[in-house]
């Protein structure tokens, strides 16, 4: 089965990758929740 909408790595990276996240505060406080949390992958890319 194709999945329909296929959007692209860097697209995928620019919006929720670590550095996207880095740049907001909000983005560092989610970062800071996940490792809390122990979650292996703290983001995408």
């Amino acid at each position: 089965m194709h999945y329909p909408r296929r959007i692209s790595k860097i697209k995928r990276a620019r919006k929720s990758g670590f550095r996207a996240r880095m740049r907001t505060v909000g983005g560092r406080k989610i970062i800071a929740r996940k490792r809390r949390r122990g979650v292996k992958q703290i983001s995408v890319v």
